[in-house]
């Protein structure tokens, strides 16, 4: 597997990252093996980078039509993971939208967006179930939010289904 966390990252990131070895991951997973992305990660399995979703993309989930944010900044953002409605740290994350017909849903925003989902080997999350206590702790209106470790087992369960498929 090879899993792509959320991170300070964008195309200059990406580029000094995989300008030597971008082909060895697209291989990787053509060959067989599993990806994990999350946020920044979700957004490299996209069109603009890596481009290994077929017929979906990862896009800005804050311009997307019926988003409940314009802002980019850090915020407990309202989610349903497999139908249970939940709050998740969210930074500036992807929606992933295209034909629903080529993935499974695991999560989606408040606007109906996908927000988690299975492509095949491809495992995408657009927040942060992996978030410490200390990412809540900087700033001030999320410190009484962090998840005690819930959404923890949450990423776990659907690291252990990729790895399945």
């Amino acid at each position: 597997m090879i899993a792509v966390p959320g991170g300070f990252g964008d195309s200059d990131s990406y580029k000094k990252l995989f300008q030597h070895n971008g082909q060895r991951v697209i291989d990787f997973i053509n060959n067989g093996g599993r990806y994990l992305g999350i946020c920044m990660g979700a957004y490299w399995a996209g069109s603009h980078y890596f481009s290994l979703l077929n017929d979906v993309d990862a896009v800005q989930y804050l311009k997307r039509p019926g988003t409940d944010t314009r802002r980019p900044h850090a915020k407990n953002m309202p989610i349903t993971w497999r139908g249970e409605p939940m709050k998740m740290f969210w930074y500036d994350g992807c929606a992933l939208v295209g034909d629903d017909t080529k993935f499974e849903t695991v999560a989606t925003y408040s606007n109906g967006d996908a927000m988690a989902i299975f492509q095949n080997r491809l495992g995408l999350i657009g927040c942060h179930p992996e978030s410490q206590p200390f990412w809540y702790e900087s700033y001030s209106w999320m410190k009484a939010h962090y998840h005690d470790g819930v959404h923890h087992k949450l990423l776990l369960n659907f690291t252990n289904e990729l790895m399945q498929r």
